[in-house]
Formats: structure tokens, sequence, C-alpha cells
């Protein structure tokens, strides 16, 4: 991943001196009953390697054989120092090649290439494996997000046959936008009715968050509290019946202040 959420990035960026290829990072979250652990190490230029199929950061990397996306993964845990080694294979259903603007200007875009897939994951530190649903998408954009958006929220459900994704954002003037979709597991894209907003808690640090859904849903874990994000595990009611979804809530309001900045590093070391 590159440096969208980097505090270094945004004081190089400030010095005018910012080149995004000096700033990327393998962002590894690993959430279960034995505890979560977290590493995102952000590494310099000469620490990457990169071709058609295949991206080196350090001693991890990511690479695409035989159409399946292959992430080998060696990197320290923080901020209580451990190994995480292992692999994890995500096999698509289809790739999908929609995308879509997320704001007006044409600044920022969003693709959801593998919506529904099939992943592996085996590690060899901390010793465990599983096997289950995947996916993955991909943002790019020509300036900071911070630049052009306050806040955004989106979610995935992993529904019978496909995906249900939503996305539902506000720009720095304060307009706001929403679009929901349903992918099918041939990457056929459907765009749907956007659900009604229905308010969440708020987490420890007071981040406001909302769902769009027209059913009752339940919260079954928070995932990630930060002063600007938030990372949800809920249990939505579908006509197939009980299905699961990843949410995550975006202030990039609070993202911009320079006490947020200063907290990063805690989260995000750096290997020159």
């Amino acid at each position: 991943m590159g440096s969208v959420f980097s505090p270094y990035y945004a004081m190089a960026r400030r010095s005018g001196s910012a080149t995004p290829e000096n700033f990327c990072a393998l962002n590894v979250a690993l959430y279960g009953e034995r505890g979560h652990r977290w590493s995102m190490t952000e590494r310099s230029r000469r620490w990457t390697d990169q071709g058609d199929a295949r991206f080196v950061i350090g001693p991890s990397n990511m690479r695409w054989e035989d159409g399946d996306l292959v992430i080998d993964i060696d990197e320290v845990t923080v901020p209580l120092p451990s190994r995480l080694r292992g692999q994890v294979r995500l096999t698509p259903s289809a790739i999908c090649t929609h995308e879509v603007n997320l704001d007006p200007a044409g600044l920022h875009h969003w693709r959801p290439v593998a919506p529904v897939a099939r992943i592996a994951a085996s590690f060899e530190k901390p010793g465990l494996s599983w096997s289950g649903i995947g996916y993955h998408d991909m943002n790019w954009g020509s300036v900071p997000l911070e630049n052009s958006f306050d806040s955004w929220v989106w979610s995935r459900a992993a529904l019978p046959g496909g995906a249900g994704i939503v996305y539902d954002t506000v720009l720095s003037g304060g307009e706001r936008s929403a679009f929901a979709l349903m992918i099918g597991a041939d990457g056929q894209v459907k765009e749907t009715a956007v659900p009604p907003r229905v308010e969440m808690p708020g987490t420890f640090w007071r981040m406001a968050r909302h769902m769009r859904a027209d059913r009752p849903f339940e919260i079954l874990s928070l995932l990630e509290d930060s002063p600007f994000y938030a990372r949800s595990l809920l249990r939505l009611d579908t006509d197939g019946g009980p299905a699961f979804a990843f949410h995550e809530s975006l202030s990039l309001a609070r993202f911009r202040k320079p006490v947020v900045q200063a907290m990063l590093p805690f989260r995000m070391p750096r290997r020159w």
C-alpha cells in the first residue's frame, strides 16, 4: 500500500520534497481470540521494487501468480515487537473492471478488483491458518485524500452470490454523496438504491459512525479504534439469512490535525 495515512509523507509534502514511492508500507492486522496483531512499517524507496505483477516492500512482497494474488509477509508488530511471518493467497471468482470517481472533480477513484474471492492464510509466526471469504479493492488519486474529503463511510457485505458495497462520503466543502452496488461472483456490477442512514454508537475516541442499512444489524466487534479511523465487524439480516460485513469510518477532518499526525508514528514506524 502507499502513503495515504503516512505522517512522514504529510511532513514531506509540507516541505515540498514528497515522492509517493518513498513512503510505502504493508499493513497487516490479525484479529482473533489469541489477541490482535498489527504491523505497518513504512519504508523508503531503497527498500522497494516493483514490476508488472509484483511489488516488494522490504522483506515482504505481493505478486499475481496463476490468477491468484499472493502476499508473502515478513514483518515486526508494533507497539510490542514480535515476528509476523506467513502467506496469504487470494483467489478471485472474477476480476472486476468497474471504476468509480469518488469526487465530482475526478481526483479520486475506486475499483473493486476482486469483490468476491476465496482466501487462504497460513502463518508460521504466530502459528495459525484459516480459509474463508476474501475481498480486494484499490483506491488511487492525484491529490491527498484529506485535501478533498472531510469523512467517508464504507461497508462491504458478503451476500449469497456476491457482495454488497456502500460508499458514503462528505467532501471538504460539505457536499454529501453516496452510492450502493451489488457485485456478482462473475464480476458484474449493478447499482442499487442507497439504504437509509442508521446511526451507530461512538467509539472510545468519540468517532461518529453510521451504517447504511434497511434492516436490523448487530455490531459484533470493534476491530480498530483510533482518533480518526474505526473498523467494525457487523452481522446483517438479509433475505438469504445472516450475512457478515466489514465497516469503516474515516474522518479526514481529524486526520488533518497536527496532534493526530503526531500520534501516528506509534503505530507506523519507518525504515529509512
